[in-house]
Parts: C-alpha cells; structure tokens; sequence
C-alpha cells in the first residue's frame, strides 16, 4: 500500500476507537468513567494484536492485548452479537475494577476480521472494602473476579450484586457494549465497502510501526544498563521492594530484563506481567516519533523478561489491586532510568510516580443508599533537558481527568475544601520540576476512606544534577488536629473530618 493509503487508514482506525470512547464516557453511569473517563478502547486484527487506540489510559492499552487473545483463546468461535467479559489479571485482566469487554467484528461472509475492546474502571466490584482497591492479602479480598466469560444478563447480575452499587454496575456495563457495538458498525462500514484493503492497512500499520520501533533502536549503541528503584512498602510492613531493570540493546532490539525485582508480596502492589509488559511499552512509545502508530509493531523488537511469582509478574493468589496503579508507575520510572543512560539528552527527571488513589464509600444520608467513589489525583512532571515540568497533572501510565468539583459534590455526600497547585513541591534544578496538587475531602456523614498511595518516604528522583521533588502527604484533620496518614490504608472518618492529599512534585533537571 502507498503512504497516502496506509496514512488514510491510520485515521480511520484511531477515528473509530476514538468514537468508540466518545459513546462509552457519554452512556455511562458512573462519574468515574463520564466525568473522569477512566476508559479505553482499541481495535485488533483477527489474531488479537492490536491496530489502533484512542488516546486513552497508557496502563489499559499495554495490557489490553492479553485480555483479548485470552478471549480469543477461550472460544473457538465468537458469534455476531456476542461479547466475551474478563477481570482476572491471571487470564488476561490487570486488577478487578477494570472489567474488560471483546468483541468480533465479522465481513459480510461471516469471517472474523477485527476485534473491538474496551476496558473501564468500575468504581466498585465488591471485596472488603468499598472501591475495589483495599489492603487485601488475597486476590479473593479484592472483588468478583471471571475469566473470559460470554456476557449475559446473568453475568451482568453476578457482576451487580457483588458491587455496594449495582445500578451503577448495570449501566456501566451497558456502556461498554453501546462502545463495542459503535466499533463494530463503523469497521463494517468500511468492510463492506472494500474488505481487502482495511484488513491489508491493519497489516501495513503494524509493520510500518515495527520498521519505525527498529530504525529508532538501530540508531541507539549496543550495550547493556541497568537500572533500579523501590516501592515504599505493601501495606503490611514490607518496605523497600526493589524492581530493577536491564536494558540490553542489540542491533535493532531491545530487551527489558526485570527478572531481578522482588518476589511477590503479601500486600495488593504486585502486578500481573501484562501490566509490566504495559509499562514497557508505554516507555518505547515516549521515544518513537510523535505520529508513530500505536499498535503491536511497537512491541515486535522488544522482549521483556520476568519472573513468575515476583512482584512483577505475581501468580495466583497474590492480590494486585494497587499494582496496575501503583507499581505500574514505578517500573516505568526504573525503565526511564535505564534508558537515561543510552539517552541523557532525552530522559526527563522523575515524575511525581503515583496516582495517589483516593476511594470512598458509605451510605448517603440524603438517599439512604450506599455509594462508593474512585479517583486518582495529579502531581508534578519531571523536567528535563530544556524544559520545566508540568504543574499537577496525570503522569505516565495514567490519563484520566479530574472529577469536576461540582459534579463530585452533586453526586455524593462530601465536598472539595481545597483544591490547589501544592507550590515548591516540584524539585529545584537548571530546569524546575512541576508542582503537585492539594486536595481536601470534608465529610458530611460517616465514611469508609482508602488510600493507595507512593513516594510519601522516597522522592521523585531528579536528574542531571536536579533535585528530586518533593514527597507526597496524607493528613487527616479532626477537631482541629491534624493527624500523619500512612501512604496505604484504610480509614473511618466522620461527618465534619478533612482528608487531605499532597502530591508529589517531579524531580529538576540540570544543576
């Protein structure tokens, strides 16, 4: 195909997984995926390997691969119509709340010749406590968990009625069909018109991808690095959890050996190894030219090396709930560290290496019905070589926006009472690292508070001579006293008490 052609097709794919979000965030239940958008959706050929994404959550489109070739896998066929769910970060998933739907998309002869997928955090899928993402000790504390199932109302049920809200559970489902349906519609669209070449273009795109993955690493010196940080603790006492990394580059590969991080951890910070191979590729894609297009050509010259049974490649029943989120930002800090030392000019500082989980439950005294609450909350951006970082923003392996205050305190029984850029907190340096954000949580009633939060012992590393930036705080204040959180835990708070979070700011650049 002639690069017009094949340019032509890159927008019509991404277009369709764009409106495939579009429908998502627009039938959606739940604040957590229509004001947050805490989604993301792709398309993938007839053997499961990705074609195109929107520009959604870096961690879910990593992963999302797994979900739909353990999909695939689980079925000889998929008939017209029907969707396969899946949860189970050890067949496919990442963590629980992020319920993943596949579906085929068939040509006018019946032949599968694409797959469409989305992936959605559910702001509660049941487990200890409410939001899906406690201290758990077992995969079985964190929620309903289902291998590749084919969707029904009574699978949509056992999702519901293990959920504190499963009106919301039901809709949001729903949502993920209305998005795969809209993705199919579209891609049949342009099959009908000329099957040979759209499914010719999927294949051009990969390997125009692959060719500009390798001419970037053919430019980059043979050798190997190494590279290695370490997550604070897993909510049970072990602190210190190394993950280190081996960048070894050879020709035009790469391989990303972590086979030397830590065993895996009573605590919920382990992670399946899609989520490491997601971090991986998240770090690859910063490099590559901007319009590259973002698909399994990418992944083709990399290889990623991990452990089974370690905390970055856990079997069950290690809990994962706060690895997708949390562990997924530290390795891809080890990968960037790794690569600052074949490309120094590049490489910005640390970010602020958290998503500063915030989940909330209770009972609303204005309904009397429960309710339970999801976000994640900015920090600072790293600053590198030319540039300051940014100010209280989403970093790396995630995307999502703020819940608007007006929106959170309409829906539930609790309020902003401050929200503002955390000032000096980004590091000090040639180049300035970006502030973190200040957020307080004043309760109205009595509440379930979980927090699941990084970097409030070890800062965001700066670079170059940088400073690093500073460490994050949680802080409860109760009549008047203010009391230090620990960076993970769970908490009962009272009408009139204030949780408040500091982020932490990126690390400077340059002395």
């Amino acid at each position: 195909m002639d690069a017009v052609e094949v340019e032509v097709f890159r927008h019509i794919f991404a277009s369709i997984a764009e409106e495939m979000g579009v429908a998502l965030m627009r039938s959606a239940f739940s604040p957590n995926i229509k004001e947050r958008r805490d989604y993301s959706c792709a398309i993938f050929d007839a053997r499961g390997e990705m074609v195109a994404q929107a520009a959604h959550i870096p961690v879910h489109l990593g992963s999302t691969p797994m979900s739909v070739r353990a999909a695939i896998d689980a079925f000889d066929t998929i008939a017209a119509g029907e969707h396969v769910l899946l949860n189970d970060p050890y067949q496919g998933g990442t963590h629980l709340p992020d319920i993943t739907l596949v579906s085929p998309v068939h040509d006018a002869a019946g032949v599968v010749r694409f797959y469409v997928a989305n992936r959605a955090h559910h702001a509660d899928v049941g487990g200890i406590s409410p939001g899906s993402l406690p201290l758990s000790r077992h995969i079985d504390d964190e929620g309903f968990r289902t291998g590749p199932e084919l969707l029904s109302d009574a699978l949509i049920e056992r999702v519901a009625e293990a959920s504190r809200t499963p009106d919301e559970r039901r809709g949001d489902l729903l949502a993920q069909v209305a998005a795969n349906t809209r993705g199919i519609e579209r891609l049949r669209e342009h099959l009908d018109k000329h099957p040979a070449r759209v499914t010719r273009a999927a294949t051009a795109l990969q390997d125009y991808s692959e060719r500009v993955t390798r001419a970037l690493i053919a430019q980059l010196p043979d050798g190997s690095w190494s590279y290695e940080d370490v997550l604070e603790d897993d909510g049970h006492g072990n602190r210190d959890l190394s993950i280190r990394c081996t960048l070894e580059i050879s020709g035009d590969s790469m391989r990303f050996d972590l086979r030397g991080s830590h065993e895996q951890v009573l605590g919920p910070v382990n992670v399946p190894r899609a989520v490491t191979v997601s971090a991986v590729l998240y770090t690859v894609r910063c490099l590559v030219p901007p319009k590259t297009p973002g698909n399994e050509g990418v992944m083709r010259p990399l290889e990623v090396l991990t452990t089974p049974g370690s905390i970055v490649d856990a079997v069950f029943p290690a809990p994962v709930a706060a690895g997708n989120v949390e562990t997924s930002q530290r390795i891809t800090d080890v990968v960037f560290g790794a690569l600052a030392q074949v490309l120094p000019e590049r490489i910005p500082a640390a970010s602020t290496g958290t998503m500063n989980n915030v989940l909330i439950g209770g009972t609303d005294p204005r309904s009397g019905a429960p309710f339970a609450y999801y976000e994640t909350i900015g920090g600072g951006t790293g600053a590198g070589p030319g540039f300051d970082g940014e100010h209280g923003v989403q970093t790396h392996m995630t995307n999502t926006l703020n819940t608007p205050v007006e929106a959170l305190e309409h829906a539930y029984p609790f309020e902003i009472e401050q929200y503002a850029i955390r000032r000096g907190s980004g590091g000090r340096g040639r180049h300035v690292g970006g502030d973190g954000v200040v957020r307080a949580y004043r309760f109205d009633c009595p509440a379930t508070v979980t927090l699941m939060t990084e970097r409030r012992r070890i800062a965001p590393s700066g670079r170059a001579g940088g400073h690093d930036g500073v460490t994050g705080r949680n802080v409860l204040c109760r009549g008047g006293v203010e009391q230090e959180l620990p960076a993970k835990c769970t908490i009962e708070v009272s009408a009139g008490d204030v949780v408040r979070i500091e982020t932490p700011g990126g690390g400077g650049f340059g002395s």
